[in-house]
C-alpha cells in the first residue's frame, strides 16, 4: 500500500461537485474561490478528506469528466493560483484533498486524440483503441453508458474508436506503455503540488479483456457481442470490459511508479466489482489502492437486468444482504468506502428515506446506519443538510447527458409515455444531485448572484446550511456528532460487523464489536412504528444510549418499539 499512515481510517470524506458548490463571481457556475470561501463549513462538520470532482480544462460534454488538459484548470472554475489557494486553505484545516483521476478516457479534444485520429501512422494513434469495421459497421453491439453504440467511426483513418461513455470520451489504450507513463507523470504533477491522493474514475476498466493491441486492426478478429437486455438502457458490455487480465499488473505498476513515493490516499471507482476483486485491489499487503467504490447496493431499487431506470420499490433485505456482504468480505483484508449518494446518484433521503414530513428524521437515520459501519464514509455535498431530489416535468430543464440521451431513446425511439419516463428521471436522474448547494434562504440560496447553471431546488428556503447550522437538532449537527464518534470510538474503525434480522423488511440491525466494546445499531427504514423482536437481538435492557435521531428519554418510554424512521445506537453492557 501507499506510505500514508492509518489515521485516515478515522476520517470522514466529503465530495465537492465544483460546478454546483459555491459561485464567487456571479456567473452562475461554482468555482475554486467559492470552495475556498466555504471551507469553514467543512471544518465545522469535522471533515478530514475532500474528494473534488474534476476541475481540469474540459469542453464539458460530461461536466468535466471529459478532460482536454490534465495540467490546466477549467477557466470557468478559476486559475491554478486559485487552486493553490484552495489547497492551502484545506491543508491549514487538516483536510486532505483527493483529485479525481480520470484516465480510462480523455476528451476527444485532448491533443493526444486530435493527433491520434489524424492518421494510422501518427505517433499518438496507439494511445486509443481502434478497430476496423466488421461487415461494414461497428465491430460489436456494445452500448455506451450514455446510450447508443460504444463505437464511433473516424473518417480520416477508416476505423471505429471505442468510447464506453460519450463519443467525446475516447477510451485510452493502457496496453501502450507510453500511455501509462503519461498517466504516471500527470499523477506526479499533482502529488508534488501537495494533493493528498486520488479518487480514480472507473479505474477497473483500464484493462479490457478481448482488446489486445495485435488484434485491434484486424477486422477478421471478431470481438464478442454483449447479450441483449430487453427494455434496458444499458447493455451489459461493462461487465465484459472490467477487471481485465492486466488490471492488477497496471495497478501495481502505478503503485511502484507513483503511489509508494507519497503520503496519499486512494479510492478506485470499480463498476461491476465483486467482493473478491475488491479484496485483491485493497489488500493491505498485496493490493494497490486503499479502498474502492462499488455499486452493488445502488442497484437494489432497480429491476434485475433492466438497468437503473427500471424502478422497483426497495426491499430492505436486499440492501442489507449487499451491504453486509461487503462489510464481512473486506473486514481484516481490505477496506470499504461507504456512501448513499454522489454526483451520479439520486439524493439519499428521497431514494431510501422520506423527503416529506419525516425528511430530517429519515436523513439522520440513513446517516446513522451508514456511519456505524466499517469503512470510510463519504458525504456528498448537501447530504449533511438533507437535500432532496427535484421534480421537473420538462426534459429541457435537465442538463445531464445521460438523462437527456435516455429520454430521447425512451420517448422518441421506443415510444414510451413522457410521464412514465419522467418518473424514472425524478427517481434516478443524476441532476438530482447536481442542483446548486443550498447555503441560505437568500437570493439563489446563496449559491450565486447570477443565474445558476442548473435550476435550484425550490425548497431552499427551508433546507439550507445557514438554517441547519443554527439549529442544534438539525441534520448537519447529527452528521457532526457521527463524525466525532468515529474519531473517538475505535470500535467504529476496527470492530467487526454482524448483521441481525436479515429478513426483516423494515428494521436494519447490526452489531459492531472490538475487544470488550460492543455496539447495537437498530434503524427503522419505514414510516410505521416497528416493534423490536427482542429474542433475536442482544439484551440491551441495561445498555447506554450512544446516539439516535430522537431524544434518548423517549427510548426509555418505548424500549421495545422504534418510531417511524427512528435510529438508535446502544453501548451494550
Amino acid at each position: 500500500m501507499s506510505s500514508v499512515t492509518k489515521d485516515w481510517r478515522q476520517q470522514v470524506a466529503y465530495q465537492i461537485y465544483p460546478r454546483s458548490f459555491a459561485d464567487s463571481n456571479g456567473d452562475g457556475i461554482g468555482d475554486l474561490p467559492g470552495i475556498t470561501s466555504k471551507l469553514d463549513h467543512l471544518e465545522a462538520l469535522g471533515i478530514g478528506i475532500v474528494w473534488l470532482s474534476p476541475v481540469y480544462d474540459s469542453p464539458n460534454d460530461d461536466n468535466g469528466y471529459d478532460i482536454r488538459d490534465y495540467r490546466s484548470i477549467m477557466q470557468e472554475f478559476g486559475s491554478m493560483a486559485d487552486f493553490d489557494a484552495m489547497l492551502a486553505g484545506m491543508q491549514k484545516r487538516g483536510i486532505r484533498l483527493l483529485m479525481d483521476l480520470v484516465v480510462n478516457h480523455t476528451s476527444d479534444e485532448h491533443e493526444w486524440f486530435k493527433q491520434a485520429r489524424s492518421a494510422r501512422s501518427n505517433a499518438f494513434h496507439d494511445y486509443y483503441i481502434w478497430h476496423d469495421p466488421v461487415d461494414g459497421r461497428e465491430p460489436t453491439n456494445w452500448e455506451a453508458a450514455f446510450s447508443g453504440s460504444a463505437w464511433t467511426f473516424n473518417e480520416a483513418t477508416g476505423e471505429y474508436y471505442l468510447h464506453m461513455f460519450s463519443k467525446k470520451q475516447p477510451d485510452l489504450n493502457w496496453e501502450n506503455p507510453k500511455v501509462r507513463q503519461e498517466v504516471y507523470e500527470l499523477m506526479h504533477f499533482w502529488l508534488k503540488k501537495g494533493v493528498g491522493g486520488f479518487r480514480m474514475d472507473v479505474i477497473n476498466m483500464i484493462s479490457k479483456p478481448w482488446l489486445k493491441a495485435a488484434t485491434l486492426t484486424k477486422s477478421q478478429a471478431r470481438l464478442p457481442n454483449a447479450p441483449k437486455v430487453q427494455d434496458g438502457f444499458l447493455q451489459p458490455a461493462f461487465e465484459m470490459l472490467t477487471h481485465g487480465p492486466r488490471f492488477m499488473e497496471y495497478m501495481r505498476e502505478m503503485k511502484n511508479e507513483v503511489l509508494d513515493h507519497y503520503d496519499c490516499i486512494t479510492v478506485g471507482e470499480s463498476p461491476c466489482a465483486t467482493v473478491d476483486q475488491a479484496q485483491e485491489i485493497t489488500n493491505s499487503e498485496t493490493g494497490a489502492l486503499d479502498m474502492v467504490f462499488q455499486f452493488e447496493h445502488m442497484d437494489v431499487d432497480s429491476q434485475s437486468g433492466k438497468g437503473k431506470w427500471a424502478l422497483k420499490p426497495l426491499h430492505l433485505p436486499d440492501l442489507k444482504t449487499s451491504l453486509s456482504r461487503w462489510q464481512t468480505g473486506l473486514h481484516g483484508t481490505g477496506w470499504n468506502s461507504l456512501y448513499w449518494c454522489n454526483h451520479d446518484q439520486a439524493r439519499a433521503v428521497s431514494r431510501f428515506g422520506d423527503a416529506g414530513i419525516h425528511r430530517v428524521r429519515s436523513a439522520k437515520m440513513l446517516a446513522t446506519c451508514l456511519h456505524m459501519m466499517q469503512g470510510t464514509p463519504f458525504i456528498y455535498q448537501g447530504e449533511e443538510l438533507g437535500m432532496t431530489n427535484v421534480k421537473w416535468f420538462n426534459i429541457e430543464a435537465y442538463q445531464d447527458i445521460e438523462t437527456r440521451n435516455m429520454y430521447a431513446q425512451a420517448v422518441f425511439k421506443q415510444g414510451r409515455p413522457h410521464l412514465d419516463v419522467m418518473a424514472s428521471i425524478h427517481a434516478k436522474g443524476r441532476d438530482n444531485a447536481r442542483t446548486p448547494m443550498q447555503w441560505s434562504a437568500s437570493h439563489n440560496a446563496g449559491f450565486t448572484e447570477g443565474r445558476p447553471w442548473l435550476a435550484l431546488n425550490d425548497n431552499f428556503s427551508q433546507v439550507n446550511a445557514a438554517h441547519a447550522r443554527a439549529d442544534a437538532d438539525s441534520v448537519f449537527h447529527h452528521y457532526r456528532q457521527l463524525i466525532a464518534l468515529r474519531k473517538a470510538w475505535p470500535v467504529l474503525v476496527e470492530g467487526n460487523f454482524e448483521l441481525l434480522l436479515p429478513k426483516h423488511t423494515s428494521l436494519f440491525a447490526f452489531t459492531r464489536r472490538l475487544n470488550d466494546v460492543s455496539l447495537l445499531v437498530i434503524c427503522n427504514f419505514s414510516a410505521q412504528f416497528q416493534g423490536l423482536p427482542l429474542k433475536y437481538l442482544p439484551d440491551f435492557s441495561t445498555a447506554s444510549p450512544l446516539i439516535g435521531n430522537l431524544p434518548s428519554a423517549e427510548w426509555a418510554m418505548a424500549p421495545d418499539t422504534l418510531a417511524a424512521w427512528e435510529a438508535r445506537v446502544y453501548v451494550l453492557a
